[in-house]
């Protein structure tokens, strides 16, 4: 077995699933690669067990970075696997496991072609930054962000699966919650308490229409918004005093993630005033759209790249999905951004059961990320 095929599947036995919050093994994994190969590295801890990685070599401006995260999705119902979700089994041309797709295969690309590049002395500056959480919260991204390792990037490359095409833009994800208080009693003397049910249903109503209006983005396109979860009563004969509903929005440059929150706001306030109950939000995430210009120096250095490297250049695209990018993009700092990984988006592989990698687009998309790296200064 090659090396590179050996290294992914040691990142894919680490479980690192969102239920245990395990990404500290795989930065001793990337640690070991990258000190082997003379590059220096920083651990930095977000909470027990759960450790960001920053390597680096090179100096000065402009600064080219990679970056992926290290956790996975849950596995689901184990019973659906034909392969154990942790084995990293090999089948013919496919390595299966959980996060083979999104994104341990672009991490590892990513992390050999930066190894790549150093032990050829490339004479740039490149950073490769690990996370963890993306998959809830994106705490690992917001962390480095906040300590400055956003500050003089210029270009930044997300080894996200795009299924063989380059993203240059992708929505925000945006996510809250309201909480509805009322007064509970006994169902024969509903007059006497207060259903928080009530105002949850006045506002779901009132969501279906409440972005009607907002422009759609000539890039990203229009506003993307749902309520997806509701929690009301545990006893069919008692008026709950409690009640909550989350939703999640896609905002876009057009209609921004401050302009969401203000709109939602004043939705809550209205109902709240109307009538008895109270109605509170809460915003629980808020992760932005990221737009690069598509013919600008990034996009167009990184497709020639590609092409030079594996025969043909890639489609453009852009996404609905969101990545660490939003958060990193919260930089003061303004940076050319694409996404762009081994993984299969398109085919809906990533967050499901069999989750695999081609092994030959993983090679592949070695090459070409540090032919991207390359062209990017020439």
């Amino acid at each position: 077995m090659d090396e590179a095929t050996q290294f992914l599947q040691e990142l894919v036995q680490v479980d690192t699933s969102t239920a245990t919050g395990n990404e500290e093994a795989i930065a001793h994994l990337l640690q070991a690669k990258f000190e082997a190969a003379g590059i220096a590295v920083k651990l930095i801890p977000y909470a027990d067990h759960r450790v960001n990685l920053v390597a680096e070599f090179g100096d000065g401006q402009p600064v080219f970075a990679f970056t992926g995260h290290e956790d996975v999705v849950n596995v689901g119902d184990l019973s659906q696997w034909h392969f154990p979700p942790f084995a990293a089994a090999i089948d013919g041309d496919k390595l299966y496991g959980r996060g083979a797709s999104d994104m341990k295969s672009g991490l590892a690309a990513m992390a050999l072609a930066f190894i790549a590049l150093k032990t050829s002395g490339f004479p740039h500056h490149v950073r490769f930054m690990a996370t963890v959480g993306e998959e809830y919260g994106a705490m690992g991204a917001r962390q480095l962000t906040d300590l400055g390792y956003a500050d003089d990037i210029a270009a930044l490359i997300v080894g996200e699966p795009t299924g063989g095409k380059i993203e240059y833009a992708h929505a925000g994800s945006y996510n809250y919650k309201v909480k509805s208080y009322g007064k509970s009693v006994h169902s024969s003397l509903p007059q006497t308490g207060v259903n928080a049910i009530a105002k949850l249903v006045d506002f779901v109503q009132a969501e279906r229409t409440l972005f009607a209006d907002t422009p759609v983005d000539p890039v990203i396109g229009e506003l993307v918004h749902s309520v997806t979860v509701l929690r009301a009563g545990d006893q069919v004969n008692t008026i709950p005093d409690y009640a909550e509903l989350a939703g999640n929005i896609r905002p876009t440059p057009s209609f921004t993630n401050a302009e969401v929150t203000a709109r939602l706001q004043a939705l809550v306030a209205e109902l709240d005033a109307a009538g008895p109950g109270k109605l509170e939000f809460e915003l629980t995430h808020s992760f932005f759209p990221v737009l690069t210009e598509r013919t600008g120096r990034l996009v167009t250095r990184a497709n020639a790249a590609i092409a030079a490297t594996t025969g043909a250049a890639r489609a453009l695209t852009i996404s609905h999905g969101a990545t660490d990018a939003s958060e990193f993009t919260k930089s003061a700092n303004h940076f050319e951004t694409i996404i762009y990984g081994p993984g299969n988006e398109a085919g809906s592989v990533s967050h499901q059961v069999d989750e695999y990698v081609s092994l030959t687009r993983y090679h592949e998309t070695i090459r070409e990320f540090e032919a991207i790296a390359r062209a990017y200064f020439d």
